[in-house]
């Protein structure tokens, strides 16, 4: 009998869960597109990530939620 492959199990905090999310997604649209190959999968994957954060860095720069707003009395 050949022996059952060990399970991992992660948890990610809320802002690491958004990026992989979009991360994934960007990542999909590279295989999609025919871009992904087995040679540059690891580097995709690595610039979907990177991209991910750029994008999450540039909203939260043009965003200003409730809970960041200055007094301003």
């Amino acid at each position: 009998m050949s022996e059952k492959p060990k399970q991992r199990y992660f948890s990610l905090k809320p802002s690491e869960r958004a990026v992989y999310e979009v991360a994934s997604r960007i990542y999909a649209a590279y295989i999609a597109s025919g871009q992904k190959t087995d040679a540059n999968r690891d580097e995709l994957m690595r610039l979907s990530i990177d991209e991910a954060i750029e994008i999450g860095q540039i909203v939260e720069d043009a965003i200003q939620s409730d809970d960041e707003l200055e007094d301003i009395t």
